[in-house]
């Protein structure tokens, strides 16, 4: 600071010397002389006004970076419980597969682990964990896993299918692991399936007790989808009380999801009843992709403006992106004030290929952020017409970190032509190299064009 105040003084002098010199004698000497003597304070509080803006400038940028660094702090904190839970999301599943491709070890291995871990769905992973045992033979491991579910989770809702489970392993206790039995059990869901479509009573109930059986994943999902698409009022019940938790909470989602693909407004409604009384943020997930499987745009914006949870309004807002509810999200993004969710609302144009929108707010948010998020998905969308936009929010932009989106937004299209256009005529030299830089990694001939052109110079 100081040295500007002093190069700004000298600057004043010289030029208060220049009059004296260049002016005529007398009045106008004595009148550039005065003026010479007053400039060092003026000068002086000019300088020190310009200090205080500048001051003033930084203690905001200052307060502008410290509620950054809080925002990301905070969005690195959920980042690592979702990476958490994303890893526990992987694990089930990975065991689930083996148990599909009937790889036993490899199931109670991975159950195993994933009971260890304690995460949401180590009740789960313990009745899989004693099923895995079960097939292979090892019964009192079974029980064991079984009686460790009945003690840490008495009000879980697997409890029914760990009874069944319990009854058939002490039932085949001091026999031998049977493997034809799952031939047996194949043959017999062809027997049911065959009779459902001669004699839908009697098969029905035969269907019933598989599915509070302990049969095996395939044989329930099977079942469940022969009811769904029976099409049957006695179906649509069974699968309704399922949906409505009368059983473990993965055949739940998996009635769930029927009841989206299979059902009409009853069922939808039935859904909508389900969301309504629920605190299951996975079940709500799952009904909330069930209404984008049917099309029920209006009960995904209901959800979208009312739900409280963040994580669930965001997906409410994806679904509705996905069944093209654009005038839904407009009325959305016109009244919501929260970044998050406005961030949520971009995607989700970009997801119902609204462009317009998109570069509409681009131009005319008011958040640096938002407007970021904005060039972003233009960047997502490979067309002339969003390149054209690009070009143009980047010829009137004033913000750098905006200008800098769009040469990223320009990399994700693989638009070399346009970063070469932009690195060709940018004043500014970090820009500059930022283009240069985003260059060098396409492989395009216009890229490789500009790079000779530069070494040439």
């Amino acid at each position: 600071m100081r040295f500007k105040k002093s190069f700004g003084v000298a600057t004043f002098i010289w030029v208060g010397a220049f009059a004296l010199l260049a002016g005529p004698a007398g009045a106008n000497a004595r009148g550039g002389w005065q003026y010479f003597a007053q400039s060092p304070e003026n000068t002086a509080e000019l300088a020190g006004h310009e200090d205080n803006s500048e001051m003033q400038g930084d203690r905001e940028q200052e307060q502008r970076d410290r509620e950054q660094e809080k925002r990301d702090r905070e969005q690195e904190k959920r980042d690592r419980e979702q990476e958490r839970m994303d890893r526990f999301t992987e694990m089930y599943d990975r065991g689930r597969e083996a148990l599909d491709e009937e790889k036993y070890e490899q199931a109670r291995d991975r159950f195993s682990e994933l009971a260890k871990a304690n995460g949401p769905q180590t009740d789960a992973a313990l009745y899989w964990q004693a099923y895995a045992n079960q097939r292979l033979g090892q019964r009192q491991a079974a029980l064991a896993a079984l009686a460790d579910l009945k003690n840490r989770f008495p009000q879980s809702r697997w409890q029914k299918d760990a009874s069944a489970l319990e009854i058939e392993v002490r039932q085949n206790s001091g026999q031998p692991a049977r493997p034809e039995a799952q031939g047996d059990e194949e043959l017999k869901m062809l027997a049911i399936q065959s009779l459902m479509n001669s004699d839908p009573e009697r098969a029905i109930p035969l269907l019933e007790k598989v599915l509070q059986g302990p049969a095996t994943p395939k044989e329930k999902a099977k079942a469940m989808f022969v009811l769904a698409q029976s099409g049957s009022p006695q179906g649509r019940e069974i699968i309704g009380r399922i949906a409505r938790g009368q059983s473990n909470p993965e055949l739940q989602r998996k009635a769930v999801e029927y009841l989206g693909i299979f059902g009409g407004a009853e069922a939808r409604k039935t859904m909508a009843e389900i969301y309504a009384s629920s605190s299951d943020e996975s079940l709500k997930r799952s009904i909330l992709r069930s209404y984008m499987i049917g099309g029920d745009k209006d009960r995904l914006f209901a959800a979208a403006k009312s739900e409280k949870d963040p994580a669930l309004r965001g997906e409410a807002i994806r679904q509705l992106g996905l069944v093209h509810g654009e005038s839904e999200l407009e009325q959305l993004y016109k009244t919501e004030t929260s970044p998050e969710i406005k961030r949520e609302l971009l995607q989700a144009f970009f997801l119902a290929g609204d462009s317009n929108k998109i570069l509409a707010a681009a131009k005319d948010e008011k958040d640096p952020e938002l407007r970021r998020a904005a060039v972003r998905n233009l960047g997502l969308i490979h067309s002339d017409d969003s390149g054209k936009a690009l070009a143009g929010i980047y010829a009137k932009e004033t913000d750098r970190g905006i200008r800098e989106e769009v040469l990223n937004a320009y990399f994700i299209q693989g638009n070399a032509g346009a970063i070469v256009a932009i690195a060709k005529t940018e004043k500014d030299p970090g820009l500059k190299k930022t283009a240069v830089q985003k260059l060098s990694l396409m492989h395009s001939k216009e890229a490789s064009n500009y790079m000779m052109e530069l070494l040439q110079k």
